[in-house]
């Protein structure tokens, strides 16, 4: 039986999942391959780190990283300007009753866990 999506957990269903990670393979693939032809698109390489699809599986937050760039709101900025040519493109690579829309948004995980490990460090030099 599948976990219901709770907006209190953060729990995804295995169906949300499943999108989620075909969602991240295809994008991940049409930037490697470099398959979106738009002006605005990022010449920073960008990596897709995470697909979370909502229970209706019409919208997904895209999270990505740029390699060697802490902060790179630019980048985001232009992937969300070109978000519909993406999804098009998407559109003909995944096998889903529909595209859904896109939102691209960094990926603060690595960023977060190497505040803690250095909290940690300053936690350690202190004992």
């Amino acid at each position: 039986m599948a976990l219901r999506h709770d907006h209190h957990t953060g729990a995804r269903s295995q169906r949300q999942r499943r999108a989620g990670e075909l969602i991240r393979h295809a994008l991940a693939e049409m930037f490697q391959r470099e398959e979106i032809h738009e002006e605005a698109f990022p010449t920073t390489p960008v990596t897709i780190t995470e697909v979370r699809v909502s229970p209706d599986l019409k919208s997904a937050t895209v999270f990505c990283s740029a390699l060697g760039k802490d902060v790179f709101d630019e980048e985001v900025a232009q992937l969300n300007a070109i978000s519909g040519a993406i999804r098009q493109v998407l559109g003909r690579k995944i096998t889903m009753k529909y595209t859904p829309s896109l939102k691209f948004l960094p990926d603060e995980t690595f960023e977060e866990a190497a505040r803690i490990n250095a909290l940690l460090k300053e936690t350690r030099r202190v004992d």
